[in-house]
């Protein structure tokens, strides 16, 4: 029988040995492997999807979303929206039946709206934040979710970076690929925990 705790608290999230992505990782830079992204993506029922956007530290402003990853299990995608925009394909990818996992999906969707002409939100998708409580789980971000599953921690220090770059640095494309990867983690893992039923929840009053 698998434990699951209902809350973690954040300094035992900082101790906890760090998570990353050990698939493969490709950076897309033009419609052409853009293209060839989307139909392998297309022969998968599952992925996971977050996007970065380069930071602004002047009131008011605000970036339009520069990356979008979509990870499957072990392979994961850098579409550089600021180099290619979001192509017809890549639009319609986003609202077909492939099942879509990600987690704060309203502030991607805002983001890519800003791009795009077609609404993501038309596609199939599950929210984290709506999903997880089914499992008894109150925690709402993605790092805290991940350290309660897996005993691991998604490292957060590379989000203020600039995802504007000429090029990713190796740190940019493994933190971007780790949360796509994770939140289809996070999903595979609770689906196959509901589907056997063999998890209890242990709340912390409980210990």
């Amino acid at each position: 029988m698998i434990e699951i705790r209902n809350k973690i608290d954040k300094k035992v999230v900082a101790a906890l040995p760090k998570a990353a992505f050990g698939g493969r990782i490709f950076v897309i830079y033009t419609e052409e492997d853009a293209q060839r992204a989307v139909t392998y993506l297309n022969t998968h029922s599952v992925v996971g999807i977050d996007t970065e956007t380069r930071p602004s530290f002047r009131k008011g402003a605000v970036n339009k979303v520069a990356l979008l990853q979509i990870a499957t299990y072990d392979t994961c995608f850098l579409f550089r929206l600021n180099r290619i925009g979001l192509p017809d394909f890549l639009e319609d990818f986003l609202q077909n039946d492939v099942l879509k996992v990600g987690l704060s999906l309203k502030d991607d969707f805002a983001m890519l709206r800003k791009r795009n002409q077609k609404d993501p939100r038309e596609g199939n998708w599950v929210e984290l934040q709506d999903y997880v409580p089914r499992f008894g789980i109150e925690e709402k971000s993605l790092q805290k979710i991940y350290a309660l599953l897996f005993h691991e921690k998604v490292s957060k220090s590379q989000r203020l970076s600039n995802w504007e770059a000429d090029t990713l640095t190796e740190a940019q494309q493994l933190y971007a690929a780790t949360d796509a990867w994770a939140c289809v983690r996070i999903y595979e893992y609770l689906e196959e925990l509901r589907q056997h039923g063999n998890y209890k929840i242990v709340t912390n009053e409980q210990l």
